[in-house]
């Protein structure tokens, strides 16, 4: 928003012919041009609503008794649980609402594609916070009460707002089939044969195949990124990273100077979405502050569906589905950790993979630390983002 009035009242001024001219418009408004500078703006901006809100926040969380033991398994949960139960949590809505507003005053909110990762953002948000709070108070509203949403609830509507937002994406470019905001994106593949010259061999998605990757992307990332929150400061170290990889995708693939120099998609004004990538990690490193061991706060679903829900939807904008998820390959390990351990307990009437599924607890029982598993887990984010980000010039 600010930048918008910002750029509204520079073109009435140029159209108006005042003092402030075009000197006054250079030396005001043309830093605000630069996506660079507000992107790393909103990072610092996301950052700092994060300290400056952080204790008030937690302190009202506390007041409304909203507690959690922040561990998913029985197991773990028997071993922490008195240490932990006067944790709030649902601190998720602090990391929302500093993306918001740093997304919000940065970013040109003109745009479709900021619009739409709004949308997701804010929505994916809301179904967090609404299972947070069914769980957490359940306890007052009698023994009766619902323990949050169903599965199955959850999952609907994660499925249909994703296929309902990328339907609307794939229909936002007025020429289908010619564009590379619909390529399939393959490792290894040069989407430009030289600049200017887009390759023959590309595959471009129709409009089903579209909107299901994208489902699959924003959904399966939320949940993803949801599975593996379960120990201090885990998610929210390994969300900032990998959100330094998605601002530098996202400004690849809005340039088209860059995006043909590394033979990847260029998709026009994508490199808004940097903005918001800078957000998310100022958010998350923000979090951080209060997250570490021994956290203050939780981030609860609130925080971790709508970050993975971002994080996925930029993949698909940016159409580096398969880079990004390189990246994510902790949350892809913990995600995948959990479906077998349920598949084969299934399959062999009640046998284990796993100790304890997710993985990172299952190496918690194995004998490490916490402090261990999540500054591990880091490096390893650290290392998996710059082997996927090596991979774009692999061609």
């Amino acid at each position: 928003m600010l930048y918008v009035l910002l750029d509204l009242c520079r073109t009435w001024l140029s159209e108006h012919g005042t003092w402030i001219g075009e000197r006054g418009y250079y030396s005001l408004f043309a830093i605000l041009d630069q996506i660079q500078f507000r992107t790393l703006a909103a990072s610092i901006l996301s950052f700092s609503i994060m300290l400056v809100f952080g204790r008030r926040v937690i302190a009202m969380l506390v007041r409304l008794k909203i507690g959690d033991a922040g561990l998913s398994d029985a197991e773990v949960l028997k071993r922490h649980a008195a240490s932990r139960q006067n944790v709030p949590t649902m601190g998720g809505i602090l990391i929302a609402a500093a993306i918001l507003v740093s997304t919000v005053l940065l970013a040109d909110i003109r745009q479709f594609y900021i619009q739409a990762g709004l949308i997701i953002f804010v929505t994916f948000a809301g179904v967090g916070a609404a299972d947070d709070w069914l769980k957490l108070t359940a306890s007052r509203r009698g023994s009766k009460s619902r323990q949050g949403l169903y599965a199955w609830e959850k999952l609907v509507f994660q499925l249909g707002v994703a296929a309902l937002v990328a339907w609307f994406l794939y229909g936002h470019t007025n020429t289908p089939g010619s564009d590379l905001a619909h390529v399939l994106n393959l490792p290894g593949q040069k989407t430009w044969e030289s600049p200017g010259n887009v390759s023959g061999s590309l595959i471009y998605l129709g409009p089903l195949a579209y909107v299901i990757l994208a489902t699959l992307m924003v959904a399966g990332m939320s949940n993803a990124v949801n599975i593996a929150d379960g120990m201090d400061g885990l998610v929210g170290g390994t969300a900032g990273i990998v959100s330094i990889g998605l601002v530098v995708l996202a400004l690849i693939a809005g340039s088209q100077t860059a995006a043909q120099y590394l033979l990847v998609p260029h998709v026009p004004i994508s490199d808004e979405l940097a903005v918001m990538a800078g957000a998310m990690a100022g958010a998350c490193f923000g979090f951080l502050w209060w997250n570490c061991a021994p956290a203050s706060v939780f981030m609860g679903d609130t925080g971790a569906l709508a970050l993975g829900a971002l994080v996925g939807y930029i993949a698909v904008i940016t159409r580096q589905e398969v880079v990004i998820v390189a990246m994510c390959g902790i949350f892809m390990i913990e995600a995948i950790s959990v479906v077998m351990q349920v598949g084969y307990f299934k399959a062999t009437g009640g046998k284990r993979i796993f100790k304890v599924a997710p993985y990172h607890h299952h190496l918690h029982l194995s004998g490490w630390t916490e402090q261990q598993i999540v500054a591990r887990f880091w490096i390893i984010t650290v290392l998996l983002l710059a082997l996927a980000l090596a991979t774009i010039k692999v061609r």
